[in-house]
């Protein structure tokens, strides 16, 4: 549905990562904390490494998983632009992407969420990112 994909570790040579969203309360849904135990292995990896996803503009971010002790893992995200050292990321294609990462994110989670309602909620906060339709 959302042209956004899981990619193996990009090369962050020359690369930086810039703080994008945070999500503290993952945990609060567990069907949230299943489709990223799920989508990246995370029974196996846990805080290893961070999963990545490739966005539409060609970007690559970095997701990266926060545990805390007597709460399901994972229990909060933290989403990083990975971006060339010294230049920033355009904020329009930032929030372009966010939007995008997060329709994945529910798309992959599935009923009761629906990327639709996502979309609808958007279009009546007037969030400049949320497709028009």
């Amino acid at each position: 549905m959302t042209e956004v994909a899981p990619i193996k570790t990009p090369s962050l040579e020359g690369k930086r990562l810039s703080f994008a969203l945070a999500e503290d309360r993952l945990a609060h849904y567990p069907e949230f904390r299943d489709f990223f135990v799920r989508t990246f292995d995370l029974d196996r990896k846990g805080l290893s490494e961070p999963g990545y996803v490739r966005a539409p503009s060609g970007n690559a971010y970095a997701l990266i998983f926060i545990g805390r002790s007597g709460t399901p893992f994972p229990s909060g995200l933290e989403i990083h632009a990975i971006v060339d050292a010294i230049e920033p990321i355009d904020g329009d294609v930032l929030d372009r992407d966010l939007w995008s990462i997060l329709r994945w994110m529910i798309d992959g989670v599935g009923v009761p969420w629906t990327v639709e309602d996502f979309d609808r909620t958007g279009r009546l906060y007037r969030v400049p990112a949320a497709p028009s339709g």
